[in-house]
């Protein structure tokens, strides 16, 4: 399985009106926008005689992020702009090609895409996971050992454009801090060692930094827990502008918007119930902190 971030296509349900993957979908290329800003970072950086770690360096980055700004894979965030501006020669080209950057959708699963866009407007969001840490709370070490883990394995290049995409993805968690962020999360799940230790220290504390806002609510699901409100799976939930409810539930290499209102409100009664069962927010951060001395 292409390990694509996703957490449609053209089958819709009369009843449901639930999207499904399309066979025919690609993924997109990055935007011009993107490309260029790339092309203009990486003509001063050799101007300058940089190779990509040593401009890394500079700016505090790694290398392989320094790539994939260069390469239009990334969307730079401002820190990278203005440190990059300064290492190579401050002359105001990085700045001004920074203020014309669009964002595409490389790295996202076809049949998610319409779910991502969704969330970047949505009034509140709210998340169940039993297989992973949320894609919206993932380290970048963490998300890479994700896709480091994909079968058929996955080209240094695809890993990079997923792993952007999860990161760029993650960004509305600190620049909407007025919009309710909910988890529930299955304990086992941090429990994982997935990529090793220091993998699991670090996702560990960015789990505790990006829950600890209040507009974000993580409880996490004991796993002495002797009823369950949700067995059927992860869900993912919003409510959009308007009012309206949409679900999101997502398999292997197929993914599904729900918009049909009895199937949403099920879904959200299920939810509300292992809501009830779940540790509280501040037991399960006290879980989180316990788990991460023991390391």
């Amino acid at each position: 399985m292409e390990m694509v971030e996703g957490e449609t296509g053209t089958a819709e349900s009369a009843e449901a009106r639930v999207v499904t993957a399309g066979e025919g979908e690609r993924e997109p290329h990055p935007s011009d926008s993107l490309r260029t800003f790339g092309a203009v970072v990486q003509a001063l950086r050799e101007h300058a005689g940089l190779s990509r770690t040593e401009l890394g360096d500079l700016v505090q980055y790694s290398k392989h992020t320094v790539e994939s700004v260069e390469l239009g894979r990334r969307m730079p965030d401002e820190e990278f702009v203005e440190r990059a501006e300064g290492a190579l020669g401050n002359t105001g080209a990085l700045r001004k090609a920074a203020g014309h950057l669009s964002r595409g959708e490389v790295g996202l699963a076809a049949w998610f895409r319409r779910w991502a866009r969704l969330e970047r407007k949505a009034v509140s969001l709210h998340t169940y996971e039993c297989r992973l840490v949320p894609g919206l709370l993932q380290s970048e070490a963490y998300a890479r050992a994700v896709f480091d883990n994909s079968i058929p394995l996955l080209t240094d290049e695809q890993i990079e454009d997923q792993l952007t995409a999860r990161m760029e993805r993650q960004r509305m968690m600190r620049e909407r801090p007025t919009v309710p962020f909910s988890f529930i999360v299955e304990e086992h799940v941090f429990r994982r060692r997935l990529g090793g230790v220091e993998v699991h220290a670090s996702m560990l504390d960015h789990v505790l930094e990006l829950t600890a806002p209040r507009n974000v609510t993580l409880q996490v699901v004991p796993m002495d827990l002797e009823f369950h409100g949700c067995l059927d799976g992860p869900v993912q939930l919003l409510e959009t502008p308007d009012g309206k409810r949409l679900g999101y539930s997502e398999g292997q290499q197929n993914g599904r918007l729900i918009s049909a209102p009895k199937e949403v409100s099920l879904l959200c009664r299920r939810c509300e119930t292992l809501r009830s069962q779940a540790l509280n927010p501040k037991e399960s951060r006290d879980l989180l902190e316990r788990l991460r001395g023991e390391l």
